[in-house]
């Protein structure tokens, strides 16, 4: 946490500096004797702790070579001298200190990438300096990746790097590799600058993350450096459009959005503007770069993201280890290092020298983002960004398992200043940012692979086949037993802070969805119903350092008969859901342990106390905000006027229309699915 007594981080260039230099000086303690393998202290991956320890390596010697390579050499705290130290063990084989091959861990690959990348930045004042036997070694190491394959995600670009820096030193490479990467990267372009990073089992490309930016974008450009080349055309223009629209996913006040995995390299999400602004192709004007990227490290350290000992601990604000996947080690947080790009930058380039000034903000700025299917909202007053998401899945099968809604990818929402739940007991039973149908034990479904239907600027809709999970004997080790259901179509109509939120189930023989055709699906038992539909809002975080708890209120009438459930926090930030078709239950659940904001959320939600009919839809007014830009409340019902079945309002089958109080119109396509 953020010390009041201590400067705060202004922005300018010798804060990055020092914030690097302290970053750095704290993990020291954790160092091997010859300094080759860094143990920060926190679980071990699964590749484990002797590749953890490798890990920490280099993900720290790439942030001290953006550090020398953007002073010029100048390294007034000898970074380099200890980090050369290290790099000479690693790779001797006689070592007790040596690194694992490529061959003996996967994990080194990734790993093997960084180090490439930092010898390249700092080739004359390290590689140059090493002896012939110490470099053939590094270059041997290295090398284990040449000719391997099996990379089909951002992996790609590891491999590219590390070859690219061996071509330059006069080690083996492999044109077919390079061909083959290249080839598979086409395959994962989407559009407007979004790669999927990687593909499900029915080749569905939806897996959009952060990964689109500090991996898919950053690559090219750190590739091209080693090369001594300009940025290719095709990088500048994808890079350039990708940052045109990830600008709008991080908040007036700094926080970035929460959403997909890897989320504890925290601010490793600005790389990609970063290295915009080094190519020359950001759309952002001069300053702005710093401005934004300023805001949101500033963010981070206001809300603890470093510890007490100096060290970025697994996590998003404080230490929270739920965030981790398989893959995360106490050293992974260290890729944060991506996000000091902005250093090799020198002191007279303008995006330094320029007054920082942050990007032009509307009051409500609402878009579609096509490529990962998402309708962004994004509020300057309450520095608040929402994702409605009806486009990106994460789904990578396979098909045939029991699988869980994954809380990184599959909610229907994702904000900035909310995160999914993440204990076990919530991943089980979703109901933040969900639409499920509850079974006839009051089990919710689970949201399986999406497929998309309709997205403009205001109105979004997608389908997926849910499915329930059984849990009753279920052990540390896996589910037991899955049940098949019906397709669930989720509408969502967007007007100003407010959303919309629609929902009806098709049966699942009607409307064949992707998943239902994969094999082994088929032998999970059907369920037979009957359902009634329940619908989560946003999960407020609540007891934070500040004293802020919640002020509960479900006893609001709406037009839809049911109670409103609405709660506000001390500072104004409000979470509602307000009924307005179907829905005559309602209330707030408050779950500890599994938010990395605080300790625990609370969640307003509304359902059905009898079944729905297939086509019968149910709808409410879901609502994130801190302020509404008229200063009326924010969980008014009042701000819409109707919504009716419209036979005639689409040439695909008819739609539903959403009557807005301000006389504003929009129509939800339904194929005629939809029953009055």
């Amino acid at each position: 946490m953020h010390d009041d007594s201590s400067p705060r981080f202004d922005g300018s260039r010798r804060a990055w500096q020092e914030l690097a230099d302290s970053l750095l000086a704290a993990t020291t303690t954790h160092a091997s004797p010859a300094g080759s393998l860094l143990r920060i202290p926190g679980p071990s991956s699964a590749s484990g702790p002797w590749s953890d320890g490798m890990e920490g390596f280099a993900r720290t010697f790439l942030l001290a070579a953006f550090r020398v390579r953007g002073a010029d050499g100048d390294d007034p705290h000898g970074l380099l001298d200890r980090f050369r130290a290290g790099l000479v063990a690693g790779v001797d084989p006689t070592s007790p200190e040596r690194w694992p091959t490529i061959a003996e861990r996967r994990q080194a690959v990734v790993e093997a990438a960084s180090i490439s990348i930092a010898l390249s930045e700092t080739r004359p004042w390290l590689w140059d300096r090493l002896a012939d036997r110490e470099r053939q070694q590094v270059v041997d190491w290295l090398a284990g990746v040449v000719g391997t394959a099996g990379y089909t995600n951002n992996w790609i670009w590891f491999q590219n790097v590390i070859e690219a820096f061996l071509a330059q030193v006069g080690g083996p490479w492999r044109q077919d590799d390079l061909d083959r990467n290249a080839e598979i990267a086409e395959g994962l372009y989407i559009g407007d600058g979004w790669y999927s990073d990687g593909a499900g089992p029915a080749g569905a490309r939806q897996s959009f993350d952060y990964y689109a930016g500090w991996a898919w974008h950053v690559y090219p450009l750190l590739q091209s450096r080693i090369r001594g080349e300009a940025l290719a055309p095709v990088h500048r223009d994808r890079l350039a459009a990708f940052i045109d629209q990830a600008k709008d996913l991080v908040g007036s006040r700094g926080a970035p959005l929460l959403q997909g995995r890897s989320l504890t390299y925290r601010f490793a999400m600005l790389a990609p503007f970063w290295a915009a602004a080094i190519a020359g192709v950001s759309p952002l004007p001069t300053g702005a770069t710093r401005a934004l990227a300023t805001d949101v490290v500033s963010h981070f350290l206001d809300a603890g993201a470093i510890d007490e000992r100096g060290l970025l601990p697994i996590g998003w604000h404080r230490g929270f280890l739920p965030l981790r996947q398989l893959y995360t080690s106490g050293s992974s947080p260290y890729w944060a290092s991506k996000g000091f790009l902005g250093l090799l930058l020198a002191d007279s380039h303008p995006e330094w020298s320029t007054t920082a000034s942050a990007p032009d903000r509307q009051q409500v700025m609402t878009r579609a983002l096509d490529a990962p299917g998402w309708l962004v909202v994004n509020t300057a007053a309450d520095g608040i960004v929402r994702v409605l998401n009806h486009g990106s899945d994460g789904f990578r099968g396979p098909a045939g398992a029991v699988r869980t809604d994954n809380p990184f990818y599959q909610r229907a929402a994702y904000s900035n200043v909310t995160s999914p739940e993440l204990s076990p007991e919530a991943i089980a039973a979703p109901l933040d940012s969900h639409v499920a149908l509850l079974d006839s034990r009051g089990r919710p479904s689970h949201r399986d692979a999406i497929e998309r239907v309709h997205l403009t600027d205001t109105v979004a809709v997608s389908r997926s086949r849910v499915h329930w999970l059984d849990t009753e004997s279920a052990d540390a080790a896996a589910w037991v037993t899955l049940r098949r259901g019906p397709v669930v179509t989720t509408a969502t109509v967007v007007h100003g802070i407010h959303e919309l939120r629609v929902a009806w189930w098709t049966p699942a023989d009607t409307e064949p969805h992707p998943i239902a055709a994969l094999d082994g699906d088929s032998a999970w038992p059907e369920d037979t119903g009957p359902w009634r539909f329940r619908m989560g809002g946003w999960p407020m975080p609540i007891d934070t350092d500040t004293g802020i708890d919640t002020d509960t209120e479900t006893d609001t009438a709406t037009a839809g008969g049911g109670a409103a459930a609405s709660t506000s926090r001390s500072d104004g930030l409000v979470t509602a859901v307000l009924p307005i078709r179907g829905f005559d239950l309602s209330g707030i659940e408050v779950r500890g342990g599994g938010n990395p904001f605080t300790a625990r959320s609370a969640t307003p939600w509304a359902a059905q106390s009898t079944p729905a009919a297939a086509g019968e839809f149910v709808a409410a007014l879901v609502v994130l905000a801190g302020l509404a830009p008229d200063g009326a409340a924010v969980d008014d019902p009042s701000v819409l006027a109707g919504v009716d079945v419209d036979g005639g309002g689409s040439s695909d089958g008819g739609g539903l229309r959403v009557r807005w109080a301000d006389g504003t119109v929009d129509l939800i396509p339904t194929g005629g699915e939809v029953r009055a």
